[in-house]
């Protein structure tokens, strides 16, 4: 078994990590203060390949694996979580949909410049009474003349209203099956489509600097070939977008603990109390050498995931296991990392203080944490 990496995934991950510290850390605390959005760091990531890392050259990708995908992710996110999603669902749910199910007609349209990093694209799953039971659609379509009208609520979708995004796939129930249940189907609905509109965007605990809106289609109209893939799919479908983008935050989840580790190592060795260096405190390293723990268990099962997904192997079980696990990582990682800090991690002066805020989310989005037990306790058969 070879734990090394590639020469290729190492270049990757120090190009992300150099970006990262040289790039994004500068702007990090000002960009979640402000919820600005980071526009010129989005150009940087795709002068720089990332925002179409794993897709083929032929579709404007770079040709990466996942492993090099989820290595980037986690560099990023160590420095700023809000900077690492928008790459992340940009890639993961935004232009995975059209390389996974997408004709020729519509990768050449649409995720050529998407994996250029030249717009930006959203995918529309979640509904205000939708979340974790995302079967329940309420947003219908229905054909009439050849287009189809599109009428219903999207929560909290990604990369959805900055002045880059191009659209948004989202899931509708466009007729009813045999067993009486919904057909469920995805459409492609461009920015500028009639009838389409867009929130303000949310005030948000974490990834401030980030973009999600709610969306709102009141007879939008798009042609009947905006489907994407074959109809009556899209539960199938999403499925499929869902263990590729646990992948990434998992591996976002990844790297907002190593960010963690990080600062409180730092602090550790910095701050004296009772006229030594709190790192020479047991109670202190003990802390630490547990983070370093859980991180490393947390890295390779992600890695893992995405060999399995490179090799072409069921890498479903993995990838939620490690959705669920990394999730938890962060959490109780970012949790001591303020611990260590003391009154100081409290303070937004300090990046843990932001990373505590942002490290929740990692708990919830891409199915919950309970979801997650549930996926994992039917694949056992439970």
């Amino acid at each position: 078994m070879n734990f090394d990496l590639t020469d290729e995934q190492k270049a990757i991950q120090s190009l992300a990590r150099d970006f990262a510290r040289g790039e994004v850390a500068p702007r990090a605390e000002e960009m979640d203060r402000e919820e600005a959005f980071p526009y010129e760091l989005v150009r940087k990531m795709a002068d720089l390949g990332f925002m179409g890392l794993p897709f083929p050259e032929k579709y404007g990708g770079s040709g990466a694996d996942t492993i090099s995908y989820a290595l980037a992710v986690m560099e990023i996110a160590r420095i700023d979580a809000s900077t690492a999603i928008t790459m992340a669902a940009h890639v993961s749910l935004g232009a995975s949909p059209f390389y996974l199910f997408g004709t020729e007609e519509q990768k050449q349209k649409y995720l050529v410049p998407l994996a250029q990093g030249k717009m930006l694209w959203g995918f529309g799953l979640t509904e205000p009474g939708a979340g974790s039971d995302a079967g329940n659609v309420a947003t219908k379509a229905h054909l009439r003349d050849g287009k189809w009208i599109v009428n219903g609520t999207k929560a909290f979708i990604t990369n959805s209203g900055t002045d880059m995004s191009g659209g948004t796939t989202i899931t509708a129930a466009t007729g009813t099956r045999p067993d009486g249940r919904k057909e469920i189907s995805n459409l492609i609905i461009p920015q500028a489509t009639p009838g389409f509109t867009r929130s303000k965007k949310y005030k948000k605990m974490g990834w401030r600097a980030s973009d999600t809106r709610e969306l709102a289609f009141v007879d939008a109209e798009v042609p009947e070939d905006s489907i994407l893939g074959e109809r009556g799919q899209g539960l199938k479908q999403f499925l499929k977008i869902l263990d590729g983008g646990r992948i990434s935050v998992a591996a976002l989840s990844v790297g907002l603990a190593m960010g963690a580790y990080d600062e409180a190592l730092k602090y550790a060795k910095e701050r004296h109390a009772f006229g030594q260096p709190i790192s020479s405190f047991q109670a202190i390293q003990f802390k630490i050498v547990d983070m370093l723990c859980e991180i490393e268990l947390a890295k390779n099962m992600i890695l893992k995931a995405a060999w399995e997904k490179d090799q072409g192997r069921d890498f479903n079980q993995t990838a939620s296991m490690a959705k669920l696990y990394a999730g938890e990582v962060s959490r109780r990682v970012v949790n001591e990392a303020v611990q260590i800090h003391g009154g100081y991690g409290f303070m937004d002066e300090y990046p843990v203080s932001r990373m505590y805020r942002d490290q929740k989310i990692n708990e919830i989005g891409e199915g919950t944490n309970e979801v997650q037990r549930v996926v994992l306790a039917r694949m056992l058969g439970l």
